[in-house]
């Protein structure tokens, strides 16, 4: 066994073509898009690399690739928690606990010259990026920008001496019209609560912008106290937003404002995994032919963001989102039939009140581990 470092584009091709060579016989697993990966690692077009450092490593098993794993500092979280965590992400490795072991070990030593006292992941490079190790229901594939992974990697985790430190929960519900009585409801609390909810503009692209801005303004304040929260540069917000707008649907996100102020967001995305599987990581020659093909296929829908700033909580805002996401859904041109809400911390227990209020149910779970440096 050996490990090295990945400093070539060489290098960096073979950390992301590993994953297909691994799950290439797995039915659930989705790939990512070669070249949005090549872009992430780049330090030039991935604005992280302006605030942390991050190191990526492979390991061998008799000259063969049999593991990949980063570290990597993150200044943002470090700065606002007033600890020195250090993380690793993009694990994948054979069922070997002996080259866990040393992508561990190897990741652990990174983060300890750095001056980093514990360990955290997996986390892609952050919470604001796809993180959390599923640890059940591995018949299923992921909803777009969540992870997924074999079920024996709870042992390699958990053999190398790595501790939960927080739950994430994915909850589901299928697409249907919301009850009459919540609809009822949802009416009554929207305009006792003095608030109206609107879509997202489409149309006039310099509105779109200001709304973006509101929506960026609204996700810091409401998500600043939460476990873990890490604030986003203006320049990595404007990358999720250049990520994020060919994919979303403006009829699914809603502004909830009071006299004008913004107060709360909801955003729900199409579940563009469905076509990402069918393409297997790359858009050229034909997987841009399939993206059109099937589009209008897409039978899931993702709730990856609501809120609602402090002050105007308990209001009943979240619920009215709600109704305003199914009703669309459930009257939509496109067949939906499932959702998900996620992802949610275990220990937010107005959401998870929410949501269990509104008959959805946890049926995934994603872990984020610990280990002391």
């Amino acid at each position: 066994m050996n490990i090295v470092e990945v400093d070539s584009k060489k290098l960096i091709k073979a950390f992301i073509k590993f994953p297909f060579q691994l799950y290439q016989d797995d039915p659930y697993w989705v790939a990512p898009l070669i070249m949005e990966q090549k872009n992430f690692f780049n330090k030039k077009k991935n604005p992280f690399f302006e605030h942390s450092e991050a190191q990526l490593f492979i390991a061998y098993k008799n000259d063969k690739i049999a593991g990949r794993i980063s570290a990597h500092t993150n200044t943002q979280h470090n700065r606002t928690h007033n600890d020195k965590i250090g993380f690793f992400g993009f694990f994948e490795c054979i069922n070997d606990q002996k080259i866990a072991n040393l992508l561990f070990d190897t990741a652990k030593e990174w983060l300890w010259e750095k001056g980093m006292n514990t360990l955290r992941g997996p986390a892609n490079f952050s919470v604001n990026d796809e993180c959390g190790l599923l640890i059940n229901a591995f018949d299923s594939s992921p909803m777009l920008m969540m992870t997924y992974n074999p079920e024996y990697y709870i042992s390699l985790f958990e053999n190398y001496g790595l501790k939960k430190t927080m739950d994430l929960y994915a909850y589901y519900v299928p697409v249907k019209p919301p009850p009459e009585r919540l609809s009822r409801l949802a009416k009554k609390i929207e305009n006792r609560g003095h608030f109206t909810i609107r879509a997202l503009s489409s149309k006039n692209k310099k509105k779109l912008r200001s709304d973006i801005e509101t929506i960026y303004h609204i996700y810091e304040e409401a998500w600043k106290d939460n476990w873990g929260y890490v604030p986003c540069s203006a320049k990595e917000f404007d990358q999720i937003i250049d990520k994020l707008l060919p994919i979303i649907r403006p009829e699914f996100v809603f502004i909830a404002e009071i006299d004008g102020k913004a107060v709360g967001l909801s955003v729900t995305l199409p579940d563009y995994n469905f076509i990402l599987k069918k393409i297997k990581g790359r858009l050229f020659p034909f997987g841009w032919f399939k993206f059109l093909l099937n589009v209008n296929k897409i039978p899931g829908l993702r709730v990856p963001i609501m809120g609602v700033l402090d002050e105007y909580k308990n209001r009943g805002i979240d619920v009215v989102f709600y109704c305003k996401s199914f009703e669309t859904a459930a009257n939509h041109k496109n067949p939906y039939k499932d959702a998900e809400f996620s992802w949610v911390l275990e220990t937010n227990s107005m959401m998870n009140k929410i949501a269990k209020t509104l008959t959805a149910k946890v049926y995934k779970t994603y872990r984020l581990y610990d280990k002391s440096i």
